[in-house]
């Protein structure tokens, strides 16, 4: 814990967090991902995509303020028994949940070593997640691509790793830089550590076995990089991973201004 992002990516951080994070009492992680320069000037447009920790912690107090979103579609990018054993989440009337579990090892097989190089480390499990869950990382796009599921969230358990390398191909695909990507990305950091202190105050044992909860920004541009040395481009990659040149191009029809 505790690793910030420094310097040029300080400065990145500080202009976009403001209202972007949309505070809830047990969620930590919820932010708007739109408001960032894309294509040819374009900005994504804000309040069409979301991104969240589990939705499952949403009770009475916060009910009114996510039904005020207006979000019409969730993105559960859990596993079954992650849902299983936390429950799946808000239930509103013309609200769809969509389950797409992208597949990837599990991160105890490849345990942290703390010392090590941590945005080397993430890099490589988020490489691994675009090999092994090719499918679910393409449904997943696809759903945000077309406009009648919008507004979306897209969420995971910590909003970090699986949403964070959604959301990265998404902003990607819409032209927004890598630096901006990170930047975004490295917000959820300090989410993390709210989650910890919460989670504290409830009285219960941390829990055991979390991976990272730091997010360091290079692990995503890292993670880009390494991308396009494979396969040419985020987009090439997404063709690759069965997302179509129409959905390509509704992407960017209805999230960039």
């Amino acid at each position: 814990m505790g690793l910030r992002p420094t310097g040029r990516y300080r400065v990145r951080v500080d202009a976009i967090e403001v209202n972007r994070r949309i505070p809830f009492s047990a969620m930590f992680n919820f932010r708007d991902v739109g408001g960032y320069a894309g294509h040819d000037g374009r900005t994504v447009r804000r309040a069409r995509l979301y991104r969240s920790d589990s939705l499952h912690r949403i009770d009475e107090t916060d009910r009114e303020a996510f039904a005020a979103l207006g979000i019409r579609t969730v993105i559960d990018l859990r596993r079954p028994y992650e849902i299983e054993r936390d429950g799946r989440g808000p239930d509103f009337p013309g609200l769809t949940w969509r389950h797409v579990a992208p597949e990837h090892d599990e991160w105890h097989l490849w345990p942290y070593q703390p010392g090590s190089d941590l945005a080397r480390y993430l890099a490589d499990r988020y490489a691994d997640l675009a090999e092994t869950g090719t499918a679910g990382l393409a449904e997943a796009v696809g759903l945000i691509a077309e406009a009648g599921n919008g507004p979306v969230v897209v969420h995971c358990v910590a909003g970090k790793d699986r949403t964070g390398t959604v959301c990265a191909l998404t902003l990607a695909a819409l032209g927004v830089d890598d630096e901006t990507i990170g930047a975004d990305y490295a917000l959820s950091t300090e989410a993390g550590e709210r989650f910890l202190a919460w989670f504290a105050g409830t009285g219960q044992r941390t829990p055991s076995g979390l991976p990272p909860l730091a997010c360091p920004p290079e692990a995503i541009t890292l993670f880009l990089t390494e991308l396009r040395e494979r396969h040419g481009s985020v987009e090439d990659y997404l063709r690759h991973a069965g997302v179509t040149d129409a959905q390509l191009a509704a992407l960017r029809d209805h999230l960039l201004e």
